[in-house]
Parts: C-alpha cells; structure tokens; sequence
C-alpha cells in the first residue's frame, strides 16, 4: 500500500465552492486522497478522493435506508479511522447534519465518558449516534440516557441500494462542533455549507495562499476544530493530500509527527505549543534522513503562542532544515468556523514586548523590559470579507494599542449554537456581529490575542492574566513542565483570592513543601500577587479536546473539593 500523492498536476480549483459535497466532487477528479496512519507510525489506509466519494455516496443510501431523514443529527466517534472519515461526509451527501464527538480521555472512567456523551447528544437532539465496537456498551448506556433510538457501528447499518440524493444547498447544516465537551450544558455550534465554504476559501487561498505542491499533515484530533476543519475539510477543499495520524500516537511518540513530514514532503502543519515543545524536548534535527526543510506553514493555533518552546523547536531542528520563518501565528475559534486571521507567510512569528504593569493597570499597551515585560504574537490582519474591532466595556470601539474585547462579524460565522437560542443571542447581534470573549488588541492592523476575557483575574485593581502566573512558575522552576500549573480566582469572605495549582511528581512532605514555597515567593516577587498554592497529582489537570489546560474546570473541580482527595497521608 502506498499513501496517495501530492500530484502538482492534479485538477486544481483554487476559487472556492458551495457546499462541501460540490468540493469532494471535484477533488475525486484527481488522484489525491487521505492517508490513515496507525499509532506506530504505519499506513493503515489510503483513500484517494474518488473512493471516498463512491464510499460515502454508498453509506449515505445506508444512513438514510436505517430510517435517518435530511436534518436529522448524528453523533459521530470521531476517532482518526476510515469509517469516521466516510461517515462524516456521507452524512454531507444524505443531509444528514454529523456531530463529532470525543473519545474519552485518558485518565478519565465510563462513567464521566458516557455522562459527557449523553449530555452532547441531548444538546444535538440527535436521532443516531455511531462508534466502534469497543465504545458501543458506553454510547448505548449514552444514548438511553439521552433518549436517542440508535446506537451502532457504521458497518452495522443496513444495506442499501444506491439512489438519488438531492445535493445539499448552502444554507443547510454542515456539522454540528461541541468546543470541548467539557460543560455540564455542552452548546454545539452549527456550521452551515456556506460558512464553511467561506472559510475555507479564504483560509486556504488568502492565509495559506495554497499551491498545487502543498500536503496537509497532522495528529490533532477530528473532533476539535482545528482538526476537522483544518486538516481534514479545508485540505479537502483544495485538493490536497492529507496524512492523519491518530493524536495517540503523537502523545506517546511526537517524533512520528515530524518523520511523517519528512517522509510525505508535507509542506502546511499546526500545534499549539506544546506540540512543538514535546518534540524539541524529545528530539533534534541531528536524526539521520530528517528533512524539515519542505515545511512551508508551522501553524501555532490552540491555545496563546509561547515564544520560548518555538524558539527551541527552531534551534533544535535546524540542522533538519527547519526554518523559524515557517512559524505562522493563527486567531479563530470554532464560532468562526475556524481562522479569522493568519500571520503573513515568510517572516515567522513577530512579538510585541509590552508593560504587563500598564496593561493590567488601565489596559495600555506600552513597550517593555525586564522581568515585567510579556511577549504577545502577532496574529495578522483579519480575513478579507470580515471585520474585526476591540471595544470597551460600553462597546465602543478602542484605537490600537488597547486591550478590549474582541467582536468579529463575516460570512464565516456560525448560524447558532444548537437549540440555545439564548445563548446564542448572548453572543451574536441581531447585525452579525460576534463577541468572541477573548481578550486583545490592535497593533498596525494585526489582532494581538491577549486571553480570554473569563479567565482574567481582578486583583487589587489590577488585571492579572492568569497565562503570566502560569508561565512564570513552569519556565522558572526546574520541578515544573509546561502544562503543570492553572491559576484563577474564587470569591472569599475577604474579596477575591488568587489560586494556583501545581502538578507534582513526588509525594515526599518535605519536598512537596519546598515546591509550593517557591511558588508562592517566585509569584510574588516577580508579580506582587499573594497566591495560595495548592498541590495537585500529576496529570490530573483538566485539558480541552485540542490539549491546552481548561482553567474554568480546573477552577470548577477544585470548588467542588475533588483536588483534596490527591492529597497523599
């Protein structure tokens, strides 16, 4: 078995389509497809996009035949396998609206996963949800919870004879995207045709500026945004060839990552940051047959850019051809589709050091230096057809170089968040526009993210980014990796108290106290906050599904009590 080509002379149409079908029916014209890779690094399958077509036409006429009708949704599994991938767009053929779901995490039990299920599948009001053998028990015990009449694998639906299947229009549902699944009242975001298409469109030809020599590579899971949509739909939509490894395999071996890279000649990738750092610190550029010099885009999207694991991926992978000038910096979120902004091609990531004492103090954005200045990226100017503007808190727009509120308004945005149609206005205006809750600012027409804007801390009058805390005690305390601590607020009798957990490896008394005694003084002395430090079980900080630390439950856990059971006797 061989992984479909790149194929530089393959039928390409670099003008965009209306719906995702009319998208696959061209890139059947060609002989690019997606390749499946397993979780040591091997081919498991390859599918060029003429079979995927034929395959999902085919299981779309099986969908519709177990009695599932237009606009009915689905959950679907979305593990990185071939039966994930055919019913995903066989959905798009029978209008059948898919809702990929996670897999269930790590460290986490039945029941946790199947609560987590049946909670999105009540949200999505689905009519069917499929996965593989080994999850079926747990999506059948979901699915009774959530009074949904179908639970099966895909190759347990009925067969069926091909038929006619009315193409979908643009304004209908493409998916349904859950952020993380990690809410006690999940909100899906609809995604119509159009708004993907859209997307994609200026993702692939303004951002990327996408060539017939580009190849998508990635390990980031399907049933996060940045997975499905940017690696499995938007490569799609320009032909390309796609090798997917399961995110599994990244976890335990990163450097297949980046062999596979190597191997396939990819060209356009992304990870959050500490993708690239887990490599740099696994890894160099020294490894014989290594060739790094083809990747073109080294997306950073996820989560808040840190220079310093980018730095050292660079460093260490140079000798492989890695150029820090294939750093792109991106900004989007899933209410958006995906991107909203992409930094500009060729110059690698650019940072604005800036007073945090200004900026928590009034929100200015002044240079700085010194142990109280912080890097912030760049993310690019926003997409062509889209507007952008920070405002205040009384909603007026603010001039560059003032952190507010970020809103956004384009044809990419979501249509709602599923059956909530009051959370859905508590984020869309009545004339487009939508308050994305993050945090940033302006700087020469580029959007400078700063965070979002729930996760900042008001201490004393001062707004404090919990990413500082974070990022101060795991860059200057040796005991610390990234990922290992989450700071936040929770209200006390005597006003707002700042928390911060940190992840220990060791349950010996004397040394778990050392550690939080340095945390509290290093966070005090390069920062002037008081903090009560808490001691937490490796791995057990709460993550998102695209891998970055989810404070909001980190903070919900901690209320609740669930931390003090770690505690060693």
């Amino acid at each position: 078995m061989t992984a479909t080509p790149t194929a530089p002379d393959r039928p390409f149409h670099p003008d965009g389509f209306a719906t995702l079908t009319e998208a696959l029916d061209f890139a059947a014209q060609g002989p690019t497809g997606i390749n499946l890779y397993g979780l040591r690094g091997e081919l498991i399958e390859a599918i060029p996009y003429a079979t995927l077509r034929d395959r999902a036409r085919a299981m779309a006429a099986r969908f519709l035949a177990a009695g599932l009708k237009p606009n009915d949704r689905i959950g679907l599994v979305a593990e990185t396998d071939v039966d994930f991938v055919v019913a995903f767009f066989a959905c798009q053929y029978a209008r059948v609206t898919p809702a990929p779901l996670p897999l269930p995490a790590p460290l986490g039990g039945r029941d946790a996963y199947v609560q987590q299920i049946g909670r999105m599948l009540a949200s999505a009001s689905a009519a069917a949800v499929f996965g593989s053998e080994s999850l079926l028990p747990w999506l059948q015990e979901a699915a009774e919870t959530a009074g949904v009449r179908i639970a099966m694998r895909v190759g347990d639906l009925p067969e069926a004879e091909a038929r006619d299947l009315p193409a979908p229009t643009p304004d209908d549902p493409s998916y349904v995207q859950f952020s993380s699944g990690s809410t006690r009242n999940p909100t899906g975001v609809l995604c119509t045709h159009r708004a993907l298409m859209a997307n994609a469109l200026a993702s692939t030809r303004e951002g990327l500026q996408v060539t017939p020599h580009d190849r998508a590579v990635s390990w980031l899971p399907l049933y996060h945004d940045m997975g499905l949509v940017g690696f499995l739909l938007m490569p799609l939509s320009a032909q390309m060839s796609i090798d997917l490894m399961p995110t599994g395999a990244f976890v335990r071996r990163p450097l297949l990552w980046l062999d596979l890279i190597s191997k396939n000649g990819g060209t356009i990738s992304y990870s959050p940051s500490f993708g690239y750092e887990l490599c740099a610190k696994r890894g160099d550029g020294s490894r014989e047959g290594l060739d790094l010099s083809g990747w073109r885009v080294a997306g950073c999207g996820g989560d808040m850019v840190r220079p310093g694991p980018l730095t050292a991926f660079a460093e260490r992978y140079a000798a492989a051809g890695f150029s820090p000038t294939a750093f792109v910096a991106s900004y989007g979120m899933a209410e958006a589709t995906l991107g909203l902004s992409m930094s500009p091609l060729g110059q690698g990531l650019i940072f604005d050091m800036v007073d945090v004492d200004r900026m928590e103090k009034d929100g200015e954005v002044a240079g700085g230096v010194g142990p109280r200045a912080r890097a912030f990226v760049r993310c690019g100017r926003i997409f062509g057809g889209h507007e952008l503007e920070v405002r205040d808190e009384d909603g007026k727009a603010l001039p560059e170089r003032k952190v507010g509120r970020i809103f956004v308004r384009g044809p990419s945005l979501m249509r709602e968040y599923y059956g909530d149609p009051q959370a859905t206005a508590a984020v869309l205006s009545s004339d487009g526009w939508l308050d994305t809750g993050d945090l940033g600012y302006l700087a020469e027409g580029q959007i400078v993210p700063t965070g979002r804007a729930k996760d900042l801390i008001l201490l004393n009058g001062r707004n404090v980014w919990p990413q500082d805390l974070e990022w101060t005690a795991e860059s200057e305390i040796e005991r610390l990796r990234s990922g290992d601590v989450a700071a936040f607020s929770i209200d006390e009798d005597a006003g707002e108290q700042l928390v911060v957990l940190v992840q220990t490896r060791t349950s010996d008394p004397a040394l778990r106290r050392t550690l939080a005694d340095d945390v509290a003084a290093l966070l005090r002395a390069r920062h002037g906050v008081e903090a009560r430090v808490e001691l937490v079980g490796h791995n057990t900080l709460p993550q998102t599904s695209s891998g970055k630390l989810s404070r909001s439950k980190a903070r919900t856990l901690f209320l609740s009590g669930a931390f003090r059971q770690q505690e060693p006797a």
